[in-house]
């Protein structure tokens, strides 16, 4: 009973603290909104979805460094986060002067934006240290922490009417100053990293994984906006807005789960599955019941006749909720390549609504949905038959041991 309790606390500050990270990083525009010229809120959009994408670095750090401590212990992993940094950095360097060019953006502000999310970046290793010991209360804090370095100072600025730069300034100070508290909270006096070092090939396959997952599950809005007309679109981008939420409303589970993954907890999987299936059966059957009262929620009284379409956003949603454990899975019992399948549906789906799906609300939202549900079907395939070839090899290691 008391496992049970402290695994309901981690859950609930875990929790919380992705709710908190979600809400900053909604308040930014919000405000944003209020406070700045029209040119000025599209620079900031604008940077917000470019450095969101590097980001990914971050999380992809953070798992691989969870799974390989889950699984080896502490071990050194400042050389690949050294890697990852600079890697991150690099591809900032190279991107960022053309977009200043072709996007017509401010050079002050992209590289204030740029410096934020290299603070992001180096973050990812104390998150998964954190993880990957199990140590949720702290992560939960760390979690606190990565995100009100990287929106609030933003928000501070943008609440004090300090305008665009100065705001990004704070941003990015607030950023960097996370990063010993985070080295604080992390620490473990007394113990010794000892274990193999982490592999940079690992933290490109977590990272690429959750690009993949990214990407996959954006890609219809992003073909909403290319094939369908303004308004429609517009309307499609607040479905989106239940698929996202399906999506990340049980990804708690998959945090608290990855350690035991790593260490090729079985039940710990079915159980994970249990919990995340059970929670968009919920909000499918809500969405069902309540579409209208969605969609008003998620955009406002104009979009509340649409609520027929709801429960099509939150099942794709619960689908990707179920890929992501399934990915994450994958990544923590050592898949090179866990990611390629859902690149794959990516561009099925691409040249589906391109070529075949009619450029319709409905057309795409169904096309959406078929990628979504063909992704969980492949990635669990892939996971069942991982499963089934680590137990032939277990049986044949305890033959060998038997016969010896």
């Amino acid at each position: 009973m008391a496992k049970l309790s402290g695994i309901g606390t981690a859950g609930l500050a875990v929790t919380v603290a992705g709710v908190l990270a979600n809400g900053l990083a909604y308040v930014v525009p919000v405000i944003g909104a209020r406070r700045l010229t029209a040119a000025d809120l599209s620079v900031l959009a604008t940077l917000l979805a470019m450095t969101a994408i590097v980001g990914v670095a971050s999380t992809g750090l953070q798992i691989a460094v969870a799974v390989h401590r889950a699984r080896n212990g502490p071990s050194p992993a400042g050389r690949s986060a050294l890697f990852t940094v600079l890697a991150a950095a690099g591809a900032l360097l190279l991107v960022l002067p053309v977009a200043v060019v072709v996007l017509r953006l401010p050079v002050p502000a992209t590289l204030l934006a740029a410096a934020s999310t290299v603070g992001v970046v180096a973050a990812g290793r104390w998150l998964g240290e954190m993880q990957g010991d199990e140590r949720f209360l702290p992560l939960a804090a760390g979690l606190a922490v990565v995100a009100g370095g990287r929106y609030g100072g933003v928000v501070l600025g943008l609440a004090a009417g300090a305008g665009l730069t100065t705001s990004l300034l704070i941003g990015a100070a607030t950023a960097v100053l996370a990063l010993p508290v985070l080295h604080l909270l992390a620490r473990r006096p007394g113990t010794a990293a000892t274990g193999e070092p982490l592999a940079l090939r690992a933290v490109f396959t977590a990272g690429a994984a959750t690009l993949a997952t990214l990407v996959v599950s954006y890609a219809d809005l992003l073909l909403s906006r290319r094939f369908l007309p303004p308004d429609v679109s517009g309307a499609y981008a607040v479905g989106t807005v239940l698929t996202k939420g399906a999506l990340w409303a049980p990804q708690v589970v998959t945090v608290l789960a990855l350690p035991r993954l790593a260490q090729g907890d079985r039940r710990t999987l079915r159980l994970g599955l249990l919990l995340v299936g059970a929670c968009g059966a919920f909000l499918v059957t809500a969405a069902a019941l309540a579409g209208g009262l969605a969609f008003r929620l998620a955009g406002g009284p104009d979009y509340e006749g649409l609520g027929r379409y709801a429960p099509i956003f939150a099942a794709t949603g619960a689908c990707y909720g179920l890929v992501f454990m399934l990915v994450n899975a994958q990544v923590a019992a050592g898949a090179r390549w866990p990611s390629a399948p859902l690149w794959a549906v990516t561009t099925l789906l691409v040249a589906a609504v391109w070529l075949i799906v009619p450029h319709t609300l409905a057309g795409v939202a169904w096309a959406a949905f078929g990628a979504a549900v063909a992704a969980l079907s492949v990635t669990s395939v892939l996971v069942t038959v991982r499963l089934r070839t680590s137990v032939t090899e277990r049986r044949s290691e305890g033959a060998i041991l038997s016969v010896e």
